[in-house]
């Protein structure tokens, strides 16, 4: 067998399947002639491949340090290694040079986008202005991500629930992590509560904060975008930003929100509540004001307090945070 074949329709050298694994043309036929007469020994297998015992040596040591071939022993000379086990060995450590090579590849780019911001700074940001440009730039980012998204989630929005939530669905089917922090008043919009618990449902894990400092999203903790500015006519421009120092701060800033936010979670293990019981503990726990809950289960204040009482009593809690506490114990959010 020779390391090369041709392709009879366009009479080109086609490369053996033994090059993928670094097996030159010589050490292949080699090798094949180890298989055929196992006891011809180094001066056999020099007639074989009509070449001389030293070219036969030397491609022996490479088949040797290839694995392909097992070293002398008290038994006798050199011996071929079962080439099922051999070639799948030589298989595994081509992948994991691959994959340190993909790994050198990333640090690569790394220094890559650094050398061009050094040389052109106006690399660093994309300015994208109106409804339109903005939404094109999400739905690229969104695509582009290979292992998390983070998120500052806050009014004013710029565009209808359905969308994000067909995007962020898309993202957590391809198993990329999504992370988000929603302000407390933001979930004050039945709408907007309704979303966040359904991404929630879908496999987001989401937090809670009274407000959060700006709308923002981290992409790989290597691309961000944010706003700059909305006029009062409604104009609205945003920036993104590329991997460089920004993006490693924002990243950090959304890391010490997450540290300080509250969860928003699913009841999974509700100990008989009723539904409304339920979405009471799951408003509660996103830190919502008493009017804000009333107004989501349509009760008067007074209504409201009432079964927080209730509440409390049941689980035994002295005050609200008690409560807070008790219910995240049993797995109730």
């Amino acid at each position: 067998m020779v390391n090369t074949a041709y392709d009879t329709a366009g009479q080109t050298p086609a490369a053996s399947p033994w090059a993928a694994v670094g097996v030159s043309a010589f050490d292949e036929v080699l090798y094949q002639a180890i298989l055929n007469q196992p006891d011809a020994g180094a001066a056999g297998w020099a007639l074989l491949t009509s070449a001389s015992p030293g070219r036969v040596r030397e491609a022996c040591n490479r088949l040797l340090t290839l694995g392909l071939l097992q070293p002398p022993d008290s038994m006798g000379g050199l011996r071929a290694v079962d080439p099922r086990v051999a070639i799948r060995a030589l298989i595994r450590r081509r992948e994991t040079e691959s994959e340190l090579l993909a790994a050198t590849a990333e640090e690569m780019a790394t220094a890559y986008e650094a050398g061009l911001l050094r040389e052109e700074p106006s690399r660093l940001v994309e300015v994208a202005s109106g409804e339109g440009a903005i939404a094109a730039r999400l739905e690229e980012m969104y695509a582009r991500a290979e292992h998390e998204v983070c998120l500052f989630d806050t009014p004013p929005y710029l565009a209808p629930a359905g969308p994000q939530v067909d995007r962020q669905a898309d993202l957590l089917s391809r198993g990329i992590l999504s992370r988000a922090i929603y302000s407390a008043t933001g979930l004050e919009d039945p709408k907007i509560l309704s979303r966040a618990f359904r991404m929630v449902e879908l496999g987001e894990q989401a937090r809670v904060l009274p407000s959060v400092p700006l709308k923002l999203l981290v992409v790989d903790g290597c691309r961000a975008l944010l706003p700059l500015t909305a006029s009062a006519a409604g104009g609205y421009c945003a920036v993104v930003v590329w991997h460089s120092a920004v993006t490693e701060a924002l990243q950090k800033l959304f890391e010490l929100a997450w540290q300080q936010a509250a969860p928003l979670g699913q009841a999974v293990d509700d100990g008989g509540l009723s539904e409304s019981e339920r979405t009471l503990i799951r408003l509660l726990a996103a830190g919502m004001k008493d009017e804000a809950v009333a107004r989501h289960l349509g009760v008067s204040l007074r209504t409201l307090r009432r079964r927080v009482s209730e509440l409390q009593e049941r689980l035994g809690a002295a005050s609200r945070f008690q409560l807070g506490m008790r219910a995240s114990q049993r797995g109730w959010v």
